[in-house]
């Protein structure tokens, strides 16, 4: 599998891991808390890139591609 649909795939799987969304699947995150860190900062590391792609689908009004991920293909390990 490449990376790219790897990271999709671990993208559309990943719950927020702290704060008022914690627990919450990134992609349900409301797009206010996404713009907010987009003007703020994303954080470093995994965590950054995937709330920066978040924030680029919602934009784009394309959360239902990684809806679909999830309803295609199992949570990775």
């Amino acid at each position: 599998m490449d990376q790219q649909k790897e990271f999709l795939i671990k993208l559309a799987h990943t719950k927020m891991p702290f704060g008022k969304y914690e627990g919450k699947y990134l992609i349900e995150l409301p797009e206010y808390y996404v713009v907010w860190y987009n003007n703020k900062g994303f954080p470093a590391g995994q965590l950054g890139k995937q709330l920066q792609l978040v924030y680029e689908l919602k934009l784009n009004g394309l959360e239902n591609l990684i809806r679909n991920i999830q309803r295609q293909y199992p949570k990775p390990r």
